[in-house]
């Protein structure tokens, strides 16, 4: 199994369509369907690496993104997505705390 580059909770930017988010989960390799493969993945992205899922910044939705396509953001401010309180606790320098599981 491949190790991720990056972390949950790590502000990142998206290579080739220029947008920052939040990593709020990862798949060590691709766990999508075939058919949102060919139709959404246009830069054919190997399937064999980590995968990321991420809230985009002053957006509404998440994307499903190939560690190739990704670099760790220069712009460390605030998300801006109406899930960011769904996944994460706290933000301090930069990074998000995932929440904490209470019994």
């Amino acid at each position: 199994m491949k190790e991720a580059k990056y972390f949950l909770g790590q502000i990142v930017h998206h290579k080739l369509f220029n947008y920052r988010g939040v990593i709020y989960d990862v798949d060590f390799e691709f766990r999508g369907g075939e058919e949102w493969y060919e139709k959404v993945a246009r830069s054919r992205p190997a399937k064999n690496q980590p995968w990321y899922h991420v809230l985009v910044d002053n957006a509404s939705h998440q994307t499903y993104v190939a560690e190739c396509n990704l670099m760790v953001s220069q712009n460390k401010q605030r998300i801006h997505n109406p899930m960011v309180d769904y996944y994460f606790d706290d933000f301090d320098n930069g990074v998000y705390s995932l929440h904490v599981m209470k019994n």
